[in-house]
């Protein structure tokens, strides 16, 4: 199966990985280190975004909505740097399986729905190598982990889950999901937050997705992130 899985590796890897191996090179001071590796990897995240047209700029708005949150639990300006990190690569384990489940346009079978789980955890081995990309593989490999157990790729439950995937989990959802016929960017998130809730400790951390919700309330952040990321 991995033999498989490499034979289908996307093009766009190559370049993604040429990137970060650049940024790994870097000898930053550490007083502007987080700024400019945030800056970089935001380059990295429109070359995946290339690689990925029908989700340009998840990644982005994913890295804007989990910060907002990390901020409202107080993280500290490393585990916010690596949360930000791990948004703006999350899905680059899609470019390591066969096209016809990474394209967002097909209705997979079984299999190839249990082939599409993996990227997590092929995403989280290929950034794993680079030193500073190592807690952000973390969040990365566990962010389709649920709350009540059933996720994956491991199927670790509640508070074994890092935070930082949790947060990453909610963000992800948050963005990803589509109101047809919903225009209005207020509704829209409105309608996707209440969407989170009925996943709440379930598929979600419940107090994430309160969080989440005391946010949009607190602040118009949130409900203009999609518009400033397009």
């Amino acid at each position: 199966m991995q033999q498989r899985v490499c034979e289908h590796i996307h093009p766009g890897i190559i370049t993604i990985q040429a990137m970060l191996k650049k940024i790994d090179r870097l000898q930053l001071p550490p007083v502007s280190h987080r700024d400019v590796e945030s800056i970089l990897v935001r380059q990295v995240s429109k070359e995946l975004d290339r690689a990925l047209p029908w989700q340009a700029r998840h990644g982005r708005r994913t890295a804007s909505i989990s910060v907002l949150i990390g901020q409202a639990i107080e993280l500290s300006h490393n585990e916010l740097h690596d949360l930000k990190l791990a948004a703006f690569l999350h899905d680059i384990g899609l470019l390591m399986l066969p096209a016809q489940l990474s394209n967002g346009k097909s209705l997979l079978e079984h299999e190839s729905y249990v082939a599409l789980q993996n990227h997590s955890r092929l995403g989280a081995t290929l950034l794993e190598p680079f030193p500073f990309l190592r807690e952000a593989s973390i969040l990365i490999a566990h962010h389709h982990e649920r709350w009540d157990g059933f996720g994956y790729p491991y199927g670790i439950r509640g508070k074994f889950i890092p935070l930082g995937a949790r947060i990453l989990a909610v963000a992800d959802a948050f963005d990803a999901i589509r109101v047809p016929g919903v225009y209005d960017r207020t509704l829209r998130n409105v309608i996707a937050l209440k969407i989170l809730f009925v996943s709440a400790g379930t598929q979600f951390d419940p107090s994430i997705v309160d969080i989440l919700a005391d946010a949009m309330t607190s602040n118009t952040e949130i409900c203009t992130v999609r518009e400033n990321s397009q």
